[in-house]
């Protein structure tokens, strides 16, 4: 936590930061930035006014029973993440269109073979999950010829970009998309929600791409999609355990890309300010920035 602690105190020299475990005196602790947390730690702190997550996600405080429900909790959301989120999930969606991962495995073998491509204006990519990071997503890949449908949990209304809302459209949706991509937020009702009954659902062979969260995806359901032929293959930057075991199946698998969880990496000194902001709300007992609703989970 030093490069935070460094970032924070040159916004604001006169914060008091406190990295766990030595945070001293439980009492004095207002405001908690935290990653991951250790279970049952942030019960601890009887005069906590607020709690940021490092991340985009949240699943590790709400998932948090012991933490207090009148607690504010709230989330980075920045343009750093965005444009790089945006760039790794185009990157991926572009190097399975234009076959890059199969040239660079000829090249292994050192074997001279052209592959033909489907143009973008007839390759179908589906964005599940249009918001801070799903919606520049969509938009840039449509801007980039490709045809782009998005499903949310609430309506949206985006340009040259098909949209679906609720449980009740998704098959609606999957019908016809080639190319998934998972970034929706995790809650009770989407964990799991890449299993073998979506993938019947595509169009076939389709490819996935998930940068949301590991249990998002069956993964075992991914690998007798891949299996069957149903998947062509995937490019999978998050686990259900992380770091990826070394026994994990997904590694012999050469159709799936593996990336270590770094999509979109947030960089202390880029949010700083949005930290200390939301601290000095917090403690002032006003809204926080980017703040989640427990119910939604997001």
């Amino acid at each position: 936590m030093d490069k935070w602690e460094k970032a924070l105190l040159e916004e604001d020299p006169n914060l008091d930061i406190r990295i766990w475990p030595a945070v001293g005196k439980a009492e004095n602790i207002t405001f908690a930035v935290c990653w991951n947390q250790p279970k049952n730690e942030l019960k601890k702190y009887p005069n906590l006014k607020g709690i940021i997550s490092l991340g985009a996600g949240v699943n590790h405080l709400i998932g948090d029973p012991t933490i207090p429900k009148h607690l504010k909790i709230c989330r980075i959301v920045s343009p750093s993440l965005t444009q790089q989120m945006t760039t790794y999930v185009t990157g991926a969606a572009l190097n399975y269109q234009r076959k890059f991962y199969k040239y660079y495995r000829q090249q292994q073998k050192k074997v001279w073979q052209r592959h033909s491509h489907t143009l973008a204006e007839n390759l179908t990519v589906g964005v599940m999950g249009l918001g801070k990071l799903g919606t520049p997503v969509a938009r840039q890949l449509e801007t980039l010829g490709f045809r782009v449908k998005g499903w949310s949990n609430s309506p949206k209304n985006l340009k040259n970009i098909k949209t679906y809302v609720g449980q009740g459209a998704l098959n609606d949706f999957l019908s016809g998309i080639q190319v998934l991509i998972c970034l929706l937020p995790l809650t009770p009702k989407t964990e799991g929600i890449l299993d073998l009954d979506l993938f019947k659902k595509l169009d076939h062979p389709a490819y996935i791409i998930n940068t949301a969260r590991g249990e998002h995806l069956v993964e075992e359901d991914l690998i007798y999609a891949l299996d069957r032929g149903w998947i062509e293959g995937a490019t999978l930057d998050v686990f259900s355990k992380e770091p990826l075991p070394e026994y994990h199946p997904f590694w012999n698998r050469e159709q799936i890309v593996i990336t270590p969880h770094i999509a979109s990496i947030t960089y202390p000194k880029k949010v700083a300010s949005q930290v200390i902001d939301n601290y000095k709300r917090a403690l002032s007992g006003i809204p926080l920035l980017n703040e989640v609703d427990r119910e939604k989970g997001y």
